[in-house]
């Protein structure tokens, strides 16, 4: 018989979508589904729990894990409960009845503007410099002869050429975005 007191989904978000991440946890725990982890490819575990009303946070920051004890003390006073880690990012949930008003872990848009750079940074140059360097030159320089292994890897190349190119529009747009909300 199989345990109904946890579950796992299979969920991907891209690196610029961050805000649906948190609403899906947040819809998850309405309905009486607690997060307690996530692993590669995006499995999301959950435990059952009180259905309630709980805003999760993610943060991008590498470097507070090289001081993580005061990284999280910092979010706990200030009343969120730390989660977990996940390449990169960490979660923190906080119940909305705890909450003052329209609480965020960003205190400010320029907090936001931050961690998106650091988003950038830490996860978008390397794959600039891998679209750059790999993908984009296979496209050009490639010897092509008229076999079939030719016609597929062009056609892999291509995928790859436009999932990236996709993934680089989704990130400049958001980054757009939160700029344009600054005042």
């Amino acid at each position: 018989m199989k345990d109904k007191s946890f579950k796992t989904t299979l969920r991907y978000f891209t690196i610029a979508e961050w805000e649906k991440e948190q609403e899906y946890l947040r819809r998850e725990h309405n309905k009486g589904w607690k997060f307690t982890g996530v692993t590669l490819p995006g499995f999301y575990h959950f435990e059952k729990c009180q259905p309630e009303d709980v805003v999760y946070q993610l943060d991008y920051n590498p470097e507070g894990i090289d001081h993580k004890e005061e990284y999280v003390q910092m979010f706990q006073d200030c009343g969120w409960e730390y989660v977990t880690d996940f390449v990169g990012y960490s979660y923190f949930r906080k119940a909305v009845s705890q909450m003052h008003g329209n609480e965020e872990i960003f205190c400010d848009t320029q907090s936001r503007l931050d961690m998106i750079r650091r988003v950038f940074k830490g996860r978008m140059v390397p794959l600039i410099i891998i679209f750059f360097l790999l993908v984009i030159p296979q496209i050009f320089y490639h010897p092509w002869t008229d076999t079939p292994a030719d016609y597929i890897l062009a056609g892999m190349f291509l995928l790859i050429f436009i999932i990236y190119s996709l993934l680089f529009i989704h990130f400049a747009v958001k980054y757009y975005q939160c700029i344009k909300s600054m005042p």
